[in-house]
């Protein structure tokens, strides 16, 4: 990885991902990936009460893919879902402080898993 062009709070979600791991048995579920740059994110919920109370992300990609899912991770706990609905790809990129040009279709990623989920779960529930 390429480090001068990360900043350091990429840097530091790349390293020491938050909520990195699996949820056994989990609410809702969903996985994305990115066929040109072979990025692949999975995201689990546990839903209590329509609010996100654990989120784990399990991600084979860049650095880049691996800090915009720990960043991700933190921005939708403890949201409930409407809240989390909300978070965009650029919501990710801002909180990481910009990523390069190159980097920002992982951010994008990692918006779209989330909202794949909590569709998924709505869905479900119909």
């Amino acid at each position: 990885m390429k480090t001068e062009t990360y900043n350091k709070i990429v840097l530091e979600h790349f390293e020491n991902p938050r909520n990195m791991g699996e949820i056994k048995n989990p609410d809702a579920e969903a996985i994305v990936g990115n066929p040109v740059c072979g990025d692949v994110m999975k995201i689990m919920l546990k839903i209590e009460n329509d609010r996100i109370k654990d989120i784990k992300f399990q991600t084979m990609g860049c650095g880049a893919a691996i800090a915009s899912s720990s960043m991700l991770t933190e921005l939708a706990k403890g949201k409930t879902l409407e809240e989390a609905k909300k978070i965009t790809n650029r919501d990710v990129a801002v909180a990481l402080g910009e990523l390069p040009p190159i980097k920002v279709h992982c951010s994008n990623l990692a918006a779209d898993v989330l909202q794949k989920a909590i569709r998924g779960w709505e869905s479900g529930r119909d």
